[in-house]
Parts: C-alpha cells; sequence; structure tokens
C-alpha cells in the first residue's frame, strides 16, 4: 500500500486548507459516524499532538458499541480500525482536516479541523442552561397534575365511603374529567408563554 500524506508545504495541499469547507463538503464528511468520531476525538485532545490511529479506532469503536475501552472485544475495534485505515482519515486528510501519516499510523489535527468542531462538540454548560427550563416545565406540570390526581382521589374515596354529597356521587366522572381538562389548558397556556 502507499503512504498517504498531506503536508502544508505542498501547494496544491496549502490553496485547500486555505479555504473554507463549502456546505456540501462539511455535509458528506460529517454524514458518517466514524468520521465525526474521529474529529470529535481530535477537537477534544491537544491541538499540536500527534495520536496513534489504533487509539482513535478503539475510542470511536467504544463511543460506536456504548461501552467502555475496556469492555470492547477485538472485532468492534478492527471494524473500526479497517474502515478509518481504508477510507475516513484518507478523506479527512483529502481535505486538509488532518496530517495522516498511513504507514506510522499516526494522525494530527490542522487548523482547518475547527470548521467542524462546531457540528461535533458538546458542551455540557449549554446542554444544562438548554434542559433546565425544560426541567421547571415538566417540574410545574408535575405539580398540577399530582394536585388534580390528589383532589380526583380524594373525591372517588369520598364518594365511595358515602361521605360526599349525592350531588358529588352521580357526576364525579365528569368532575374528574372536567378537573384533567383546566389542568391540562393551564398547562398548555402556560407551556405557550
Amino acid at each position: 500500500m502507499s503512504t498517504q500524506s498531506t503536508s502544508a508545504t505542498e501547494p496544491s495541499a496549502q490553496t485547500a486548507t486555505e479555504q473554507p469547507l463549502s456546505r456540501d463538503d462539511v455535509f458528506h464528511l460529517l454524514q458518517n459516524a466514524r468520521r465525526r468520531g474521529v474529529v470529535r476525538y481530535l477537537s477534544e485532545r491537544d491541538d499540536d499532538a500527534v495520536y496513534e490511529m489504533r487509539d482513535i479506532a478503539t475510542q470511536v469503536a467504544a463511543w460506536e458499541n456504548n461501552k467502555p475501552i475496556a469492555q470492547l472485544n477485538s472485532d468492534e475495534r478492527q471494524r473500526v480500525y479497517i474502515s478509518l485505515y481504508q477510507g475516513h482519515l484518507p478523506k479527512l486528510a483529502e481535505k486538509g482536516l488532518i496530517e495522516y501519516n498511513q504507514s506510522r499510523g499516526r494522525v494530527e489535527s490542522t487548523p482547518r479541523l475547527e470548521q467542524l468542531e462546531a457540528y461535533v462538540t458538546t458542551d455540557t454548560d449549554e446542554q444544562q442552561a438548554d434542559s433546565e427550563p425544560a426541567n421547571a416545565e415538566d417540574s410545574t406540570s408535575l405539580k398540577y397534575y399530582s394536585g388534580a390526581t390528589a383532589v380526583s382521589v380524594a373525591l372517588f374515596v369520598a364518594t365511595t365511603l358515602g361521605l360526599a354529597p349525592a350531588v358529588i356521587a352521580g357526576s364525579l366522572a365528569t368532575i374528574i374529567t372536567g378537573l384533567f381538562g383546566v389542568t391540562t389548558l393551564g398547562v398548555t397556556s402556560r407551556t405557550l408563554r
């Protein structure tokens, strides 16, 4: 096999890396989960370091199989390793996102990789900030529905024991349905605000 390497000193590589990636290139590069995994792996680490392809393949396999690295079997590692070696890493190198020495199994990110990082990195603070309003809404909804359920159970028990007036006993289903209808309207109106 031939050695593929992208060097910043080559004129064609230099002009390619100076231009921003097109939308089509971004879409094409990120449409594959393993390429996204490589971009994620490199973007979560030191920009100036050189990484072993074996380590990248192992981490991508762990993410892909939703397992800790220690629980991966050799087939899971090998499938990812082969696809990265034969296709995905050469494709990323061709677009100037990484420097890939195929014969040595070494990978290094280039500044151009930053164009894809926003699509694969996760900021836990942003995720928590985005999920807090949803959790607050869920909490409010839970309180309303819990209250409606408690009132419904109390009415049912009172009616069953003969403690509720006869008027309530005859229309218990209507009262409970109305109570949940009003609760649903209240929760819906709060959500739409």
